[in-house]
């Protein structure tokens, strides 16, 4: 049997493991991000946001929806009464906000690289919560060059 004490065993390093950290660090925030945003973008069209809205949207249960909306009202994010409309706290609309220019920025990068809409509009939701603000400041230099070139 090989021998498995500390000092036989190679741990990865450090820096290994640094963006497995941040991946799990992102997909942390991801959900409260993604609420915010539409909860935002339901208060902007209909002028209110209920939990049901919520779970359709998300095609999750209201069970679920009602979970995670405890966790915003406890994060600061959100503000709610039972059975009442959710509505976002200054926090919840700053996050909104800066999801919202995160995502428009990954989708219009995506654009200029010639991906279809559909893919990039698919494709930025998922890329938007891990990107960092290095590489957001790239896709919006290449943007800009894209633009100036044509």
């Amino acid at each position: 049997m090989p021998d498995s004490t500390p000092e036989t065993q190679s741990a990865p390093p450090v820096s290994a493991s640094r963006p497995f950290r941040r991946t799990r660090s992102d997909h942390a925030s991801e959900t409260a991000e993604d609420y915010v945003e539409a909860i935002s973008q339901a208060i902007q069209s209909n002028g209110v946001c209920r939990n049901a809205d919520l779970a359709r949207l998300f095609a999750v249960s209201h069970v679920t929806v009602n979970k995670t909306i405890g966790r915003l009202q406890k994060e600061g994010l959100v503000d709610t009464e039972p059975y009442g409309p959710v509505k976002l706290t200054e926090a919840g609309e700053k996050l909104a906000e800066e999801s919202r220019r995160r995502h428009e920025l990954v989708l219009r990068f995506l654009l200029s690289l010639g991906i279809s809409r559909p893919v990039a509009e698919v494709d930025s939701e998922g890329i938007e919560h891990h990107v960092s603000a290095e590489t957001l400041s790239a896709f919006q230099r290449h943007i800009e060059r894209m633009r100036e070139g044509e």
